[in-house]
């Protein structure tokens, strides 16, 4: 072979990785589709779905016009300079010369995005940020079901995927970003970075968008609004964990001329320590949850999720016998934090804010405790308690709850954010789209004359039977 075809074979090698392990993240994608469409109402089934395609096609979207500039442009803002420098100025220091050539391959007229046989790998990282951003999207998708206008809700994952989550990524994943360089912030899975911003951005959201019609009864207690199919609920789970094997392992750097797989933190690491430790999590993740929640399905296999994102953040350092540990304490805590969200009168469908909010803080905090003392890059502080605690915070509440809130509470004010309640009653099936999800039915269970004064449904069984999510829970 010579020595021209041994260079490509390792870029090559690097393509054809991040590339594969994107498409397999698409299957993240079709698992929310079923696991969203499962747990809402047969009137809303269709709508429910339409929304997460709309989610793939904006997200990706503004990714490409202007999430992928900002994760390449703001790792250093705002400790080095303002958003718009100092990488345009020539007499920058050293690190903004290092950081400049990605920042210029990130616009969408660049010519690295566009077909180039001198550049394989800027598009395959491109495909596989934007599969992040759709994923950290689609985590606000399923909370808000049944009740949210789509434009809005399209509003309000284009802010969330194409932007806060972006910055979050800039400034704790990424080789230049100050989290890491001032802090030594670590969070290989992007527990904060993703899951974390994600779900308090959702929680923002509910408080203004508020609970379905019926889902409290007039003393305020909550009330049982059961998934049509929970087994599709269960299925979607499922790719929903084979997509996540791709996600984690996507987040492995191996680049052509490498000697050993690292970390975006250049940190060593190797593929089959996460193959291990996602397992192990994924297991002990579902037990957890299952003893938790005293065998409730739908909790139960939310435990593997809730495992796999409260080991995510230090993945690449725990030994497998930690990971256990670790994916137990968060998978046992996620039905408490969601059965305890529910009772503060926030209308949560899918428990988003306990699986991603809680376990992406828990998460990325214990790295603090369980990891601290890790040596990083030259010149890096160590990873300690306090600079997670400094990253999570940002993450959390600055770049997830705030914009969540802020930027819904306008929609809010300007009557955009919330479905009418005939609309509502009807379902978004046929006031959205026209067309019911399952026309051979004759179950027409939300017509008005159906319904009590405040709007709950009566169909007896709807309120008699435990709800998924807390059965045997006090």
């Amino acid at each position: 072979m010579t020595p021209e075809a041994q260079e490509f074979l390792g870029t090559f090698v690097s393509e054809s990785f991040y590339y594969y392990a994107s498409v397999f993240m698409l299957l993240i994608h079709a698992g929310f589709l079923a696991y969203e469409g499962g747990a809402s109402r047969t009137k809303n089934v269709l709508a429910t779905m339409v929304k997460n395609l709309l989610t793939l096609s904006s997200v990706g979207l503004a990714f490409y016009f202007f999430g992928w500039w900002v994760y390449n442009a703001f790792p250093l803002f705002p400790v080095t300079g303002g958003i718009l420098g100092p990488w345009t100025n020539p007499e920058a220091n050293e690190t903004v010369k290092a950081a400049m050539p990605y920042v210029q391959a990130s616009y969408p007229w660049s010519d690295a995005l566009a077909p180039n046989t001198a550049d394989h790998l800027t598009g395959v990282f491109f495909f596989a940020f934007a599969l992040f951003a759709m994923t950290t999207a689609s985590i606000l998708s399923g909370a808000l079901i049944e009740r949210v206008k789509i434009g809005a809700y399209l509003i309000l994952s284009i802010v969330l995927g194409g932007f806060t989550w972006v910055v979050a990524a800039a400034w704790g994943w990424s080789a230049f970003g100050w989290f890491y360089t001032q802090f030594g912030y670590h969070d290989f899975g992007c527990a904060a970075v993703v899951h974390g911003v994600a779900g308090f951005f959702t929680l923002g959201v509910l408080i203004n968008l508020g609970p379905r019609i019926g889902k409290y009864d007039e003393q305020g207690k909550p009330r049982p609004i059961l998934p049509h199919n929970l087994p599709l609920t269960m299925v979607g789970l499922m790719l929903i964990f084979v997509g996540f094997y791709a996600f984690l392992a996507a987040c492995l750097i191996f680049l052509p001329g490498y000697a050993k797989e690292t970390t975006i933190y250049g940190s060593p690491m190797t593929l089959a320590s996460i193959g291990v430790n996602t397992t192990l999590a994924l297991a002990s993740g579902i037990i957890a949850a299952y003893i938790s929640s005293k065998a409730d399905p739908f909790f139960t296999i939310s435990g593997g999720l809730a495992g796999i994102i409260s080991a995510g953040g230090g993945m690449d350092l725990y030994h497998p016998s930690l990971v256990i540990v670790i994916a137990f304490l968060g998978a046992f805590l996620m039905p408490k934090v969601a059965i305890f969200i529910e009772k503060l009168g926030i209308d949560d469908a899918v428990g988003a804010v306990g699986v991603h909010g809680f376990c992406g803080m828990f998460g990325a905090l214990v790295v603090g405790l369980f990891a601290s003392g890790y040596p990083q890059g030259e010149g890096v502080p160590l990873t300690s308690l306090f600079g997670q605690f400094v990253g999570v915070f940002i993450c959390v509440v600055v770049l997830g709850f705030l914009p969540g809130y802020g930027t819904s509470w306008i929609l809010k004010k300007m009557n955009l954010l919330r479905v009418s309640r005939e609309e509502e009653i009807e379902g978004l099936d046929i006031a959205d789209l026209g067309i019911e999800g399952y026309p051979e039915y004759s179950m027409n269970w939300s017509t008005p004359k159906m319904l009590e004064p405040n709007g709950a449904e009566t169909m007896p069984e709807m309120f008699e039977r435990p709800r998924p999510g807390t059965a045997g829970i006090e």
